[in-house]
């Protein structure tokens, strides 16, 4: 003989509810406190990179933790509507979309000289009609020093400061270089590159894949650069005399008129690596040109418009989607961390304390 609830057929049991959304609301917090490491202090999180980049560089409030030196811009995307072949993104129609970036050098101290990194970087948030933004961020080398957010640690920990010297241990970081050959490559590029004497007659790659899926649903991996109309040229020594030298320029050529480069797209062959940014793709891969980046204003970033963006590079429209290299899940994690410190700073402190002690316009 079956026996018979005592409940009503349709009658919901709540404990059993209520118990089943604690399971649920126990798992996401522990799968957050893993992710933010709280769970196990020696696993490689967003926080312990973001901490060794404050070991490294040392405590600027208000600043981002890498990159910190910057200067933000504005302007339009013109698009000549080649992209649509590659991907749907409103971005590729013909058309202007509202731009607002930010030039920078890599290091976490906003005040240190221009001449003494030789990578430029370049970051845009691209705003569609439609709220949906693409944001990039972009450096001056077409490949990344390493493949994996290990690597990454690993290299800011051989590069973080002998207190007796103030300065890196120089056996720690070739002994860093020698144990992880996939830096190479980036290496040889820097050597066989000399530094830009400005921030616009330089290129600036995305270095990481992406999916571009175009509105027949064809979907293809794509890396993108920008390629400048003005024509390079090396840094001299007179340049680097000035530590501001980067910002001074961009300011001065913005008075003469906007500044362009053309967004172009590469299209990656069966078999081309979309998980690895220390390799280059063959020069021989389709490119489109997809159209015209144009800036033409600047301000400091303690008040620009540029100043509040996290330039996480998988927000993105529809029509395009992350790849599998997992520096992007990295980047977007410890770029939230810096992103939430700073902000947290400058609401305790107010943001006169971001001014560099120089008074660089950065």
């Amino acid at each position: 003989m079956t026996r018979k609830s005592s409940f009503p057929p349709s009658a919901p049991c709540i404990p059993c509810r209520l118990a089943a959304i604690g399971a649920v609301v126990l798992a996401l917090g522990g799968g957050f406190a893993y992710v933010g490491g709280w769970l196990s202090p020696t696993r490689l999180s967003a926080t312990r990179i973001i901490n060794q980049f404050q070991a490294d560089a040392g405590q600027h409030s208000g600043f981002r933790r890498n990159h910190a030196k910057g200067v933000c811009v504005a302007g339009h995307f013109d698009s000549n509507g080649n992209g649509t072949a590659l991907s749907s993104a409103e971005v590729f129609a013909p058309g202007t979309t509202p731009v607002i970036g930010r030039f920078a050098i890599p290091g976490g101290n906003p005040s240190i000289p221009d001449g003494s990194v030789p990578v430029r970087s370049m970051a845009l948030m691209f705003t569609q009609s439609d709220g949906q933004q693409w944001r990039t961020a972009m450096n001056s080398t077409p490949v990344f020093v390493i493949h994996t957010p290990a690597q990454f640690f690993a290299q800011l920990q051989a590069n973080q400061p002998d207190p007796a010297t103030g300065k890196p241990d120089p056996n720690k970081v070739k002994a860093f270089f020698a144990a992880n050959p996939e830096t190479k490559p980036f290496l040889q590029w820097v050597a066989g590159h000399p530094p830009s004497s400005s921030l616009v007659n330089a290129s600036y790659y995305g270095i990481d894949a992406f999916r571009f899926t175009n509105a027949q649903g064809q979907t293809n991996a794509v890396r993108w650069s920008v390629v400048p109309d003005t024509p390079y040229s090396p840094v001299t020594p007179e340049e680097t005399s000035n530590k501001d030298f980067l910002s001074t320029d961009l300011v001065n050529r913005l008075q003469q008129g906007p500044q362009r480069w053309h967004l172009i797209l590469t299209v990656a062959a069966p078999g081309d690596p979309t998980d690895d940014a220390t390799i280059q793709w063959p020069s021989d891969r389709k490119q489109v040109d997809a159209g015209t980046l144009v800036l033409d204003h600047t301000n400091p970033q303690v008040d620009g418009d540029c100043r509040d963006v996290n330039f996480d590079p998988t927000i993105l429209p529809a029509g395009i989607k992350p790849s599998d290299d997992p520096l992007l899940a990295a980047r977007s994690s410890a770029y939230a961390v810096s992103f939430n410190r700073r902000t947290r700073e400058e609401a305790a402190h107010g943001s006169a304390d971001r001014k560099p002690s120089n008074g660089a316009a950065s």
